[in-house]
Formats: C-alpha cells, sequence, structure tokens
C-alpha cells in the first residue's frame, strides 16, 4: 500500500469554534507581543526591531490564516512535509506571508524548501550550502540564509561549531541565489539562556566583520525570548506560547 507524501486534509471548524480559536490566538499574541516589548524596553532597544515568527508546527493551516488576519506575516515551520502543504494552503494571502523554515534540514529537503521559503534558518554544514545553491537555481528564487550556531556541541540539536561560521557563510555570499542574514541558535537545555544567546551575540559580531549585511540573531522561543532579547536578538520564533500546546505531529511517510 502507498502512502501519501501530503497529511490527510484538515477538518474545517464551525464557525462558532472558528471565531472561538480566532479570540484565543488574538489574546496570545497580544501577550508574547507585550512581552517582546517589555523586553526590548529592559534592555534599551525598539520593539519594532524585533520580529515575532510565529512558529505553526503540527498546526493546520486554517490557524496560520487567522494569525495573518491577526496581523502577523512571518510564519516558522521546522518540517518541509507540512510546509510545503500549509503554504500552498495560503499563497492566495495578501500582503503575502514570509515563511521561515527553522528545523534541521536534510539535503534531500532542499530542492522542496526552495520553491516556498523565504528564510532558511538552520544552514549547518557546507553539503547543505551547496544543496540550498541548486535548488535555489531550479526554483528561480532568492534565499536568505542564517547559519545555525551550536552553542553545546551536541550532534543531535544541530548547528556548525562557532568556528565553522565564517566559511560557511563566505559559501552562501557566493552562491548567486543564496544570501547570507546572519545566526541562529536554539540554546542548550541545560545551561541559562542569558550565557549561551551571549555567545551567540559574539559568533553574530565577529561574522559582521566580514558580511557587515549579515545583521539577523534568530534566538529565543517560548520559554527564552527575554534573555534572547536582552542579547540582541532582532527575530525570536514563537509557538506554543502564541498557538497553546501542540498536538502530535503527523508520522512521516
Amino acid at each position: 500500500m502507498t502512502t501519501s507524501p501530503h497529511p490527510a486534509p484538515e477538518a474545517v471548524r464551525a464557525p462558532d469554534a472558528l471565531q472561538a480559536r480566532r479570540a484565543f490566538l488574538a489574546d496570545r499574541l497580544a501577550a508574547v507581543r507585550a512581552r517582546i516589548a517589555e523586553a526590548a524596553r529592559a534592555a534599551g532597544r525598539d520593539h519594532t526591531g524585533i520580529t515575532l515568527i510565529t512558529v505553526t508546527k503540527t498546526r493546520p493551516a486554517e490557524d496560520v490564516r487567522l494569525l495573518a488576519a491577526l496581523g502577523v506575516r512571518d510564519m516558522g515551520e521546522n518540517q518541509d512535509q507540512q510546509a510545503s502543504v500549509k503554504a500552498a494552503a495560503c499563497a492566495d494571502l495578501s500582503p503575502a506571508l514570509s515563511w521561515h523554515f527553522v528545523g534541521r534540514l536534510q539535503t534531500n529537503k532542499a530542492a522542496s524548501v526552495a520553491r516556498y521559503a523565504d528564510v532558511v534558518h538552520s544552514v549547518d554544514r557546507v553539503s547543505l550550502v551547496t544543496a540550498l545553491g541548486r535548488a535555489a537555481d531550479r526554483a528561480e528564487r532568492e534565499l536568505r540564509c542564517l547559519v545555525q550556531v551550536s552553542l553545546d556541541d551536541d550532534p543531535g540539536r544541530g548547528g556548525a561549531h562557532p568556528d565553522e561560521v565564517s566559511r560557511i557563510a563566505d559559501l552562501l555570499a557566493g552562491s548567486p541565489l543564496l544570501t547570507v542574514a546572519g545566526v541562529m541558535a536554539v540554546a542548550p537545555p541545560r545551561e541559562p539562556a542569558d550565557r549561551a544567546f551571549a555567545r551567540l551575540r559574539e559568533v553574530r559580531e565577529r561574522l559582521l566583520g566580514d558580511h557587515p549585511d549579515a545583521t539577523v540573531m534568530s534566538a529565543g522561543m517560548s520559554g527564552d525570548l527575554e534573555a534572547a532579547i536582552t542579547a540582541g536578538a532582532t527575530h525570536v520564533r514563537v509557538g506554543s506560547a502564541v498557538l497553546g500546546a501542540r498536538t502530535p505531529a503527523p508520522p512521516s511517510p
């Protein structure tokens, strides 16, 4: 029996349930935006310089459309199977959404991701730069890329060693349709987030010496966005604080 490459069609919420879901998302989105504004104020920063990426993994396209109606334009996904379907389902929205691929990326998924993603946050090895460069060329699309930095040397979490960041960035800059936009990291689970993000800031500052336009620092999630903003994050990736506790992801084919 052949398994379909796409998830089953989503159930559509009844009007009352849809209205209740929109109200839920609006309240939680307002709370997260207030946290961002307060963290920026405490750090002496302008909150308008911080981009909220709402990570919609495991959530239906219906939630993406509700968030778009609430003014969210930057959507994050970490699995190509879900992201490609949702991006297609929401392609009619205006203004267009900006899709951020934030998960670990296999080279054999690069061709698919290049067709819809605007920013890839998880570039951490030379082979992936090569695959994305070829994919961007075939798709005739420019991709902004962030070098994912490992802050704890755990291979299971992805990320390049800080000493490898410059090399990967140079390769991105040398690819016609790829742009090195900055760095990304996830705080290690057994270290205070403020210390980890301070190291990421140092990596970005070194990178800016050779790539002055690589200003993005993607760091901070639902539980540690304040520490990330204090350290200088320009983009925070927030899922459960906006969308609620996640449902299990559908099994991969």
